[in-house]
């Protein structure tokens, strides 16, 4: 079993990892956060009970793993780093609520059965919004998430509309949860330093409508309308029909194409000459819902 980590100094974890003959992995995004206070304001947001299951996603040595234990969780790590994974298992074998599970997370996710209410995560950079999105797209969802993230990606996941940071992206995240920022992270918060700012968010599932409830073209829809932002929405949901993504022998001629978006458009109360990038949410999902119906009786 190896010793007890202090985790608050960069200068004793970078000993400990000398101790144990292991390193950082630059491909994987490791950097561990040593701001104690940080890490209690991440647990308090996830707001758990004794018994919750939680996943946990690039538990590293195991910092945040040990503050979900100690308040009652159920905890399944996914870890990649195979040393990483050495020293949690050393950790915490005695604990029957702890369970690890190694390897690339974008391979594994999708082999645990159980479900869990809640998740925590100090996400890689490099994976962050991939594997936020995939869960979406592969309605794996959660009631909460907490997560850190790169600034950047962050910001895109609480942009609004019109915003230069707004995407599919942000639709996507927008259609399973309300986002909440909870932190700026410095830099100085992890070891090693990261070039960049780190962002703490708040992700809890919307509950006027079930994720897994939205229309059969939302998110299709959603990237195709983004797939050429300066474009008007006209020309981009025309695009979007006649890559036959609707599977209608009957929209195979541009002009019925054109008149069936006109249509879409007008019944959805969308200006024809509107872009993606100014619309909200629900007018995604009415836009989808409308074209789902219309389409469907051609």
């Amino acid at each position: 079993m190896p010793p007890l980590i202090n985790y608050d100094s960069a200068q004793k974890l970078s000993a400990f990892l000398d101790e144990q003959g292991l390193g950082m992995q630059k491909r994987f995004g490791q950097n561990f956060l040593i701001n104690p206070g940080a890490r209690k304001k991440l647990l308090d947001a996830l707001e758990i009970n004794r018994g919750d299951a939680v996943w946990e996603i690039g538990p590293g040595l195991g910092a945040m793993t040990g503050g979900l234990l100690e308040r009652g969780a159920v905890v399944t790590a996914f870890e990649i780093d195979r040393g990483f994974s050495r020293v949690l298992k050393g950790l915490f074998y005695n604990q029957e609520k702890f369970r690890l599970i190694e390897g690339d997370v974008f391979k594994t996710w999708g082999t645990v059965k159980e479900a869990a209410p809640f998740l925590l995560g100090n996400l890689p950079y490099n994976i962050g919004a991939a594997l936020l999105a995939d869960f979406i797209e592969q309605n794996r969802f959660f009631t909460r998430m907490v997560v850190t993230l790169q600034r950047e990606t962050a910001n895109r996941m609480i942009a609004s509309p019109g915003s230069k940071d707004y995407s599919s992206f942000s639709v996507l995240c927008a259609s399973a949860y309300t986002v909440t920022p909870l932190a700026v992270l410095k830099g100085t918060s992890f070891y090693p330093v990261p070039k960049v700012e780190s962002q703490a968010l708040r992700l809890d599932m919307r509950t006027d409508m079930a994720p897994g409830e939205r229309p059969i073209f939302f998110r299709p829809l959603v990237r195709g309308l983004f797939s050429s932002r300066r474009k008007t929405l006209r020309n981009n949901l025309q695009n979007f029909v006649l890559s036959g993504i609707l599977h209608n022998d009957a929209l195979g001629n541009k002009k019925r194409v054109q008149e069936l978006c006109t249509t879409v458009l007008e019944a959805s109360g969308i200006g024809p000459h509107e872009r993606a990038e100014t619309l909200g949410y629900e007018a995604f999902i009415t836009l989808a819902r409308t074209l789902e119906d219309i389409s469907g009786r051609i």
